[in-house]
């Protein structure tokens, strides 16, 4: 009766934002509803452990959600690539950047099976709620070691299957598929963190170091 009461509820919103607009929409679908409730985004960012002067990738960006804070951590000598491929949604963030007047982001349109990020520069590549949308992804974050800097790390945060949203929409991956997938593609498991009910929350290495 209530996963048929939220089925409801998904669909009557989902009529709702796009009839409000498909930019309207987007940005709602990344942002969620009522999501800094469960999603703990300050703790996420404060878990990474990162410092002032850090480089940080956002893939899948979206309408910024974690893009700010993670520019706030890193500090106006750091700086955060905000990376999408959806060209409407990284006009938006261009336009939310210049609004809020933050130095510190610079955003990215980047293609299905590359990110363009500076080669060797990046310190955290962070992706949110994106894992399942791509493509090929042994022989794509096996491209992204690239981007790392010897110390890079990987953070993957990733709706599992224990909440309604990922079971009616499929935008989900197991915790042992991340993993699997990850260290054939020269990875190593460095932490897992459990506080999320909603979604894995994993950070890795390169392997061997």
């Amino acid at each position: 009766m209530l996963c048929g009461v939220r089925r409801a509820v998904a669909s009557t919103l989902l009529v709702l934002l796009l009839g409000a607009g498909c930019s309207t929409w987007k940005r709602c679908a990344y942002d969620g509803f009522g999501r800094d409730r469960w999603q703990q985004p300050e703790r996420v960012v404060s878990e990474l452990g990162l410092s002032p002067g850090d480089r940080v990738a956002d893939l899948g960006a979206g309408g910024g959600y974690f893009t700010f804070r993670l520019a706030q951590a890193v500090g106006p000598t750091g700086l955060v690539y905000a990376v999408d491929v959806d060209e409407e949604m990284t006009s938006y963030l261009e336009e939310r950047v210049a609004e809020e007047g933050v130095g510190n982001v610079r955003v990215v349109l980047g293609r299905f099976e590359d990110p363009l990020l500076p080669d060797g520069t990046i310190d955290l590549l962070f992706t949110s709620n994106t894992y399942h949308h791509i493509q090929e992804r042994p022989a794509y974050f096996r491209r992204i070691l690239d981007d790392l800097s010897p110390d890079g790390r990987l953070a993957i945060l990733e709706l599992n299957d224990s909440s309604w949203f990922p079971r009616t929409f499929g935008h989900q991956t197991s915790r042992e598929q991340i993993v699997s997938e990850l260290e054939s593609a020269g990875y190593a498991l460095q932490r897992q963190l459990d506080f999320i009910e909603r979604q894995s929350f994993l950070i890795f290495t390169r392997a061997g170091r």
